[in-house]
């Protein structure tokens, strides 16, 4: 019998958090959304993380909990994104020792950018201000362009 298609079950949950994280970034980069399609991009958002959840590290929980985040917000929904923002940044000072130069940067960004949908732009200018010195730490140059082209993009209602 061939068993090439069989997986185990922690061989499952990373391929379906890899492949639903990927689809989420699919549907972020279309600049035009159907209303199904925004639909699909939240859950697939939770169901990687749910993924990542069972076989995963604190690092991909943070990331996770960033992608949420990002979703939200590019849907306009405020409150759910601050939600998963400040998990995110939680996650990410928490588990500092594991985490990558950017993942600090983006964290600060993802807070500062729900702060600012919110209509806190005290503490979006605050986190904004991290965010770039965060980003201009970043010490590997692709790295730093990707979160600063991330940093100058996208909706930052008003305080930009």
């Amino acid at each position: 019998m061939d068993d090439s298609g069989k997986y185990t079950l922690a061989e499952a949950h990373l391929a379906f958090a890899k492949q639903t994280n990927g689809e989420v970034w699919g549907l972020l980069d279309k600049r035009q959304r159907s209303e199904e399609e925004a639909r699909r991009m939240l859950l697939a958002a939770y169901t990687s993380q749910y993924h990542w959840l069972q076989v995963g590290t604190e690092v991909n929980q943070q990331r996770a909990e960033w992608l949420i985040a990002r979703v939200y917000n590019v849907l306009g929904e405020a409150g759910p994104a601050m939600e998963h923002a400040n998990r995110c940044l939680e996650l990410t000072e928490n588990y500092r020792d594991q985490m990558a130069d950017f993942d600090m940067a983006f964290a600060y960004e993802e807070v500062a950018r729900s702060n600012a949908h919110a209509g806190n732009q005290r503490e979006a200018r605050r986190y904004l201000e991290f965010a770039t010195a965060a980003g201009a730490a970043i010490a590997d140059a692709e790295d730093k362009e990707i979160f600063m082209a991330d940093l100058e993009g996208g909706d930052w209602h008003g305080i930009r």
